[in-house]
């Protein structure tokens, strides 16, 4: 992964920020400013449409402004089930201190990651069906393996079989998120369509 350059004349707020979204490159960063979450940059253009936040410029005084949405903090459970269930991955930052007891720029971390498939808070669930995070494994001969997580209840199923009964249990189960061997996003498009929210890892894992 490239690290993306610190501006000179970037905030130590922004440069902060900056720091933690090259650690989750692939989710949108709710970063906590005083009583908001705030987005930056892609984070917000996607939080504005998704949400129906008001998309505004941060001039830091350079000549590059910053795309900047926002949301009072209050709101979290609302927004967040918003963009989960748009399909998004969500890494909430938190202030790790008192602001009135730091020194200097507060110290802040990712305190929870959501994912369609790890959602466990009773506001982001659907209470009438399941939340099941599935996990594909493509072996050989056209052959899968399958594992069904529901961690709201514990339900764990799992199985193997060809193509066609992949792609039964699938539609069957329904996952909110489907996580898979990277290399295989051209064929799983191809095998069992566009429709499922998926996330690709690394072949080690499987």
């Amino acid at each position: 992964m490239s690290k993306a350059k610190n501006n000179p004349d970037d905030t130590p707020l922004m440069q902060q920020h900056k720091a933690i979204k090259q650690k989750y490159p692939d989710a949108i960063l709710l970063f906590r400013v005083g009583d908001f979450y705030e987005t930056f940059g892609q984070d917000a253009i996607i939080a504005s449409q998704v949400l129906g936040i008001t998309l505004t410029k941060r001039n830091n005084g350079a000549a590059a402004s910053l795309d900047l949405a926002g949301f009072p903090h209050h709101a979290l459970d609302t927004y967040l089930h918003k963009l989960v269930k748009a399909g998004y991955r969500v890494a909430i930052c938190d202030q790790l201190e008192d602001p009135k007891q730091a020194k200097g720029i507060v110290k802040r971390g990712v305190t929870e990651m959501v994912t369609p498939g790890t959602a466990t808070n009773d506001k982001l669930l659907e209470h009438n069906s399941n939340n099941f995070l599935a996990g594909l494994h493509f072996a050989e001969d056209d052959k899968f393996g399958l594992a069904f997580l529901d961690l709201s209840t514990g339900e764990f199923f799992i199985a193997e079989g060809d193509r066609e009964y992949a792609d039964k249990l699938l539609q069957s189960f329904r996952p909110a998120e489907v996580v898979f061997q990277r290399h295989q996003q051209k064929k799983f498009k191809e095998y069992f369509g566009s429709k499922i929210y998926v996330y690709s890892l690394d072949e080690w894992i499987f």
